[in-house]
């Protein structure tokens, strides 16, 4: 598995997907996915087209997937972490920012993540990262906000009710805030210095954050739960297990978990 491999599979997401573009909430759910969110249309063409090519590598892989659940391939292997769509509800409301995510781990936790992909379904921005080799975007080499000004926070609030107070120290610090409603997304472009913090108090998925853990790291940016615990050892499964806490570099990491202390 490697880079050239997810960057033909965004190639394809980005030919077929548009085409599925509709009026704001037109969508039917088409069931409930092995993760217990609802499926439409899109999440299952993006799947669709996601396993198809992996399956066409010819290489024994385990998918962690969020409609799918999970399927080996040629008796199993690596592990595919894939969030077919990102962002789901904004893609059925009409809304322009959803993603696909895909991370790649030679083992059972996110600290064996070895390849990230993740690309932007809209604009066509392609983030990618392997272990030791950096962060990129388009080709281009990137990193986190190197200085420590809390420039923009974003978030997510699945609970708004029990969320939002839980990081209101957090949003009152910051100049600007953004609840953009895609998380992996959130996360490359916090890797690509255009977002300070991300914080989701509520428990995430690891396919939900997989892709954007590998390439926030390599971007020189800090990844914890939102306690500041180590994610090393989370287990890649199909369960809601762990908070979020991403920062651009180590001094935004530790103003933000001070002010969530609060």
């Amino acid at each position: 598995m490697n880079v050239g491999i997810l960057r033909n599979i965004g190639g394809q997401l980005l030919k077929e997907i548009p085409l599925l573009k509709q009026k704001p909430l037109t969508q039917t759910a088409l069931g409930v996915g092995a993760s217990g969110d609802k499926t439409f249309p899109i999440d299952k063409k993006a799947e669709d087209i996601i396993i198809s090519a992996l399956e066409a590598s010819g290489e024994p892989l385990t998918i962690v997937s969020e409609e799918f659940g999970i399927k080996d391939i040629r008796g199993g292997g690596k592990k595919v972490l894939i969030d077919p769509i990102d962002g789901s509800k904004n893609a059925i409301a009409g809304i322009p920012f959803y993603c696909t995510s895909i991370a790649v781990a030679g083992g059972n936790t996110i600290g064996d993540i070895g390849l990230s992909y993740i690309v932007n379904l809209i604009n066509g921005d392609e983030f990618w990262a392997e272990k030791d080799k950096g962060a990129f975007l388009n080709g281009e080499r990137i990193y986190a906000q190197k200085n420590n000004e809390l420039y923009l926070v974003a978030y997510e609030a699945q609970s708004p009710k029990k969320d939002i107070p839980r990081i209101i120290p957090l949003l009152a610090k910051s100049m600007k805030t953004r609840c953009l409603g895609a998380t992996a997304l959130d996360l490359a472009y916090l890797a690509y210095g255009s977002i300070s913090i991300f914080a989701n108090p509520s428990l995430s998925r690891s396919f939900d954050f997989g892709g954007g853990w590998l390439i926030v790291k390599e971007a020189g940016g800090i990844f914890t739960d939102i306690e500041g615990n180590s994610l090393e050892k989370v287990e890649i499964s199909l369960k809601k297990s762990v908070s979020l806490l991403a920062a651009g570099n180590e001094n935004l990491h530790k103003e933000a978990l001070k002010l969530l202390k609060q």
